[in-house]
């Protein structure tokens, strides 16, 4: 055996042995790991003896032993051994049986090639048998190193009968691509979800059809030239049968792959029509709209994931996906993941085109869900504040009117009773009873303050917030000067905001007050794109640090939040200010719209 041929054994030994040892770390499919790391050593060995004269009666059946016993019992344990039903242990008997005969009379040559072939041909049932009864994890396997196999067998075939190899340069290169195999079985096991090994197959099945079919055709029709010319063919009609095959075969490539697609693995939807039946039958809800679009494209898996966190999915996850990145305007990033169907290497071109026409749909669904998730919130929200106020109310009422007007009815009583022999003492009783009453209207107007100040249905906004502003003293006694902007054609508002924006303005006044050295502040309420109301209050006192959050802070920020509106407060350059944002349409307020200012 010349040098070459000995380099792609010790080629495929080394990589057996490099696969079987990985197996064994890794800790999966430990028996073929450990009959693949054997095949590498013995390989490796028969390769070192064949090298010397001396030493290849020895080399052969060493050889022999590596390829047709070890090598083909770990194929029949890969990915896991299996002896419990009779034709797997018939089958392993029969695959490893030739490999001893061929051992045992490996000076006899034609023996040793008959027992090779008897070998290939129960592997190849043993493998058939295997796929049939395989599911998920185990099939995968099967089919990374039945891809493997197959295609490293073609090609030592087709170059052993095509080319002339006196130098054995021809049959090492055919027999090393053999070292694909075990590399093949590591992969199945370790990591079978690099590559989707399906689509492998329809490729290397387009690929040999086509390649036998074209080789088939050329010599054909090259035999056919010359058996119309009486001689060879001429170098311009080889080049015309060559550029003949060229044009034939990107459409014969393309209708090949769809046949063998549909043989393997069953129809595929036109996208077109998926395009049309989707768009038709969008659903409100994103998962019921993905499942639509998974049935009707015929995908396993697909979900929807905005700013990394998947908030919609329709079928089960696969090993291989692709993400579509989706625009959108709101800045969140979304991506639509889709899980490639089975033989597929990537999405197809009409695919990704019809889901690129339904994503923004998809974006549409999920702005309509969140809104609608935003008024459930403010509905929640203003429940929540209609809750609380009545509670206050009650206990108000509880703890402070009914006991006042209690106390007026016994006073009464008492009275009544004292009229006819104490007169005066009657007099002195009806005195109590009508500061009682007083005090008890006095917590009938807190009452109704507390609501909704009675100065905004009898002035409007801006009279009653200027009426309040103008009894504010600061802490020297002096009088808070106060200038308020109003815009003339502000729109009617909602009760609630109406309220928001009176006590919001009047704490922030009262703070001014309070708080600062302030000699002047301003009211401005303005709506300029008139959705909302800008609130904004803001005095000339001394910039001071960042503002800590108190009572009055706190409760602007909850008026604005009770309208669904927002509010900033803090120091600037020349004093501070209060602004608050208001909205003034859609679910801002607890009421319907009030008088305007």
């Amino acid at each position: 055996m010349t040098a070459w041929p000995l380099a792609s054994v010790a080629l495929i030994a080394g990589a057996s042995l490099a696969a079987g040892l990985l197996m064994l770390q890794e800790r999966v499919d430990r028996m073929a790991g450990a009959l693949l790391a054997c095949a590498g050593v013995v390989g490796l060995l028969s390769a070192w003896l064949l090298v010397g004269e001396a030493s290849r009666a020895s080399g052969v059946p060493a050889l022999l032993l590596a390829a047709l016993v070890l090598f083909p019992a770990a194929l029949w344990a890969y990915p896991r051994p299996r002896w419990r039903h009779p034709l797997d242990f018939v089958l392993g008997v029969l695959l490893v049986s030739p490999g001893v005969v061929a051992v045992l009379t490996s000076d006899d040559l034609g023996v040793v090639a008959s027992m090779a072939v008897l070998a290939g041909v129960v592997l190849v049932a043993q493998t058939w048998w295997r796929l049939e009864r395989a599911t998920g994890a185990e099939r995968r396997a099967l089919l990374w190193s039945s891809l493997a196999l197959g295609s490293a067998v073609l090609c030592c075939l087709v170059l052993t009968f095509l080319v002339r190899d006196p130098d054995g340069l021809v049959l090492a290169v055919a027999v090393a691509p053999l070292a694909a195999v075990p590399a093949a079985m590591a992969i199945g096991v370790l990591r079978p979800e690099i590559v989707e090994v399906r689509g492998l197959v329809v490729n290397v099945g387009v690929f040999v059809v086509l390649g036998v079919g074209y080789i088939a055709a050329f010599v054909g029709l090259v035999s056919l030239v010359e058996l119309l010319r009486g001689d060879a063919p001429t170098q311009a009609a080889l080049a015309v049968i060559g550029l003949l095959g060229a044009i034939a075969y990107h459409p014969a490539e393309t209708r090949l792959r769809s046949v063998i697609d549909q043989l393997l693995f069953g129809d595929r939807p036109d996208p077109l029509d998926a395009a049309t039946k989707v768009v038709g039958r969008m659903s409100d809800d994103p998962t019921t709209a993905l499942q639509l679009i998974r049935e009707h494209l015929a995908l396993p898996h697909v979900a929807l994931v905005r700013d990394g966190e998947v908030v919609a999915a329709s079928g089960a996850e696969v090993p291989h996906t692709r993400r579509l990145p989706v625009a959108t305007s709101d800045g969140h990033a979304v991506e639509l993941v889709v899980g490639l169907r089975p033989g597929d290497l990537r999405l197809p071109d009409g695919d990704a085109h019809v889901l690129r026409l339904v994503a923004p749909l998809l974006v549409q669904i999920l702005r309509a869900e969140q809104l609608a998730a935003d008024v459930q919130a403010s509905r929640s929200q203003a429940i929540a504040v209609i809750a609380e106020e009545r509670r206050r109310l009650r206990r108000d009422l509880h703890d402070g009117l009914g006991p006042a007007l209690t106390g007026i009815a016994f006073s009464i009583d008492a009275a009544r009773n004292t009229l006819p022999g104490d007169p005066a003492g009657a007099r002195g009783l009806l005195a109590d009873v009508r500061q009682d009453t007083a005090e008890a209207i006095a917590q009938i107007r807190g009452l109704v303050y507390g609501m909704r100040p009675p100065a905004l249905d009898e002035l409007g906004l801006g009279p009653a917030l200027r009426q309040q502003a103008a009894g504010l003293r600061r802490n020297d006694g002096e009088l808070l000067p106060v200038g308020f902007r109003i815009d003339d054609d502000l729109p009617g508002l909602p009760a609630a905001v109406e309220v928001a924006a009176y006590r919001i303005v009047m704490e922030a006044l009262t703070n001014v007050a309070r708080h600062t050295c302030a000699a002047h502040a301003t009211v401005r309420l303005a709506a300029p794109d008139g959705q909302g109301l800008e609130v904004e209050v803001c005095d000339d006192g001394a910039p001071r640090a960042a503002w800590t959050a108190g009572v009055g802070i706190t409760s602007m920020h909850e008026r604005a939040a009770e309208v669904g509106g927002s509010l900033t407060a803090g120091p600037t350059p020349t004093g501070g200010c209060v602004l608050a944002r208001l909205p003034i349409t859609g679910e801002s307020g607890l009421a319907g719209p009030s008088s305007s200012p």
